[in-house]
């Protein structure tokens, strides 16, 4: 029997922001206890920090510079032979989509049997009350940053509203094989909970930040455009940065609470026994580090790397994390062994279904992982006069004033950046020629860049050489050579075949 998968995403949850990754905040514990139960992963990284690119590699398994969307906008670039829904339809699932889609995704789409949207700032599907429709009122008019509770019951907002979703919808289709994207918008911005979560991690009762705002004098211009710009439409940046804070934890919390509500109503109705939970985000968020919010410039580690766990029928318990680098690329491909169909042409992920089930894989294949930034172009520097007023506003209204900014924008966008992250160590290299070298066990904030250090010559070489075999790795081999066979590896494994290492 075919198990029941639901792939849980959340929107900018940073990995590291975790008691089970060793943060002295509580944040997540329903999903700790989840994750050591099944497999997880501390070296798991998106493609590409940003939503659209990231979810487009999660449904095709392919990256950014094969699928063809490398910004927020480009959806209609879009390029694969199969997608995930598309593999699960024809495997006799019934397919849901309840929550954030940004992707290629339409509500009329053959592959997707029930959709169910809702985003950040107010979209969403049918309501069922007056306090949704004007919660979801209320949310539309939100600034970046919230400083009072959420004026709503927690039943309004969309993790509730989207577990309460998921749950009638499997009532429906239970009798089948079924397959939910169950996507979580936060804990995205705009940074709003309502009580008890507001109050759960209070801004004087947080950790301190590990880097500062002068952090910024040597990240470069992208970076400090970002502070500029959250600064220039909101005058109280700097002060709201702990609410900020404050507040994203406890949307963890929430989001925490409403996992377990949706788990615990499965395993009473005896669903959890046939059913694979797949839980990840998308990417990262600043939450405060270098005196910045959401996300935006290069390719750090908070942004790149996002939780990832696997739970359910034939995953063996590993309780501490997976030694594994593994990639959001590698989930499509993995449920696709999962559920005993091919892995498409085109897909450039790898199963990770026999590390999860306790047989043997080559280590060499997961002893790396590579992400992606960037839309091509030069980058821009302070000398190209931006006006800064284009990519944000500030609207006063007779509710109060609106404040918003785009930080995925011209700026911070602009080149390309590629990265290599293997063992300890990371490397960042930009179209532009400027290159990091971290120990990122010792330097999680890559404040300290190693480049030009004769002790890491030798790795900075040998991190070279694997960004290189990454980027080819990641060229897109469609459409496939016309009058010539096309030979790939089971699993499109590399290890078994490389000369390296």
């Amino acid at each position: 029997m075919k198990p029941n998968i639901i792939l849980v995403m959340t929107d900018q949850q940073r990995a590291d922001v975790s008691a089970r990754e060793g943060f002295p905040l509580d944040t997540t514990p329903f999903m700790d206890s989840l994750a050591r139960q099944g497999v997880w992963f501390d070296k798991a990284y998106t493609t590409s920090p940003i939503c659209v690119a990231a979810r487009c590699s999660l449904l095709t398994g392919r990256y950014p510079s094969a699928h063809r969307v490398r910004e927020n906008g480009g959806v209609k670039h879009i390029h694969y032979t199969q997608d995930l829904f598309g593999i699960m339809k024809e495997q006799g699932y019934s397919t849901g989509l309840i929550g954030k889609n940004h992707s290629y995704l339409k509500p009329d789409d053959e592959s997707v049997d029930y959709y169910y949207p809702m985003e950040h700032y107010g979209a969403a599907g049918p309501l069922r009350n007056e306090d949704e429709r004007t919660f979801i009122e209320w949310l539309g008019r939100c600034s970046v940053n919230q400083t009072e509770p959420t004026p709503f019951p927690v039943e309004c907002q969309n993790p509730y509203r989207g577990v309460t979703e998921a749950l009638d919808w499997i009532e429906e289709v239970k009798e089948n094989p079924f397959f939910l994207w169950l996507s979580f918008p936060e804990p995205h911005n705009p940074y709003q909970a309502p009580e008890p979560y507001y109050s759960m991690f209070p801004p004087d009762s947080l950790p301190p930040l590990q880097a500062t705002t002068q952090a910024l004098e040597t990240k470069g211009f992208k970076w400090q455009w970002c502070r500029t710009q959250g600064e220039h439409f909101n005058p109280n940046f700097k002060a709201d940065i702990d609410r900020v804070r404050s507040n994203y934890f406890g949307m963890l919390r929430l989001i925490d609470d409403q996992l377990r509500r949706l788990v615990t109503s499965l395993e009473e109705q005896g669903l959890m026994a046939n059913t694979m939970l797949v839980f990840v985000s998308d990417h990262g968020d600043f939450v405060g580090e270098y005196g910045l919010i959401k996300k935006g410039p290069e390719l750090p580690d908070i942004l790149l790397r996002i939780p990832m766990f696997w739970f359910g029928p034939g995953i063996q318990r590993n309780d501490g994390p997976h030694a594994a680098h593994v990639s959001l690329a590698d989930i499509m491909p993995t449920l696709c062994e999962a559920i005993g169909a091919d892995i498409p042409i085109g897909v450039q992920g790898r199963s990770l279904w026999p590390m999860l089930t306790g047989q043997d894989y080559p280590v060499q294949e997961f002893s790396s992982v590579y992400g992606e930034h960037g839309f091509g172009g030069l980058e821009y520097s302070e000398d190209d006069h931006l006006d800064i007023s284009r990519f944000g506003k500030r609207v006063e209204t007779e509710q109060g004033t609106i404040i918003r900014f785009d930080e995925l924008n011209t700026v911070t966008q602009a080149g390309f950046m590629r990265t290599i992250r293997k063992g300890d160590w990371k490397l960042n290299m930009s179209m532009q020629g400027t290159v990091q070298l971290y120990r990122i066990s010792e330097d999680p904030l890559e404040l300290n860049n190693r480049i030009g250090d004769p002790e890491t010559k030798e790795m900075e070489t040998m991190l070279l050489r694997e960004l290189v075999i990454w980027m080819m790795r990641s060229q897109d081999p469609l459409p496939l050579p016309g009058q010539y066979s096309y030979k790939r590896a089971e699993r499109n494994y590399l290890a078994p075949y490389s000369t390296h290492g």
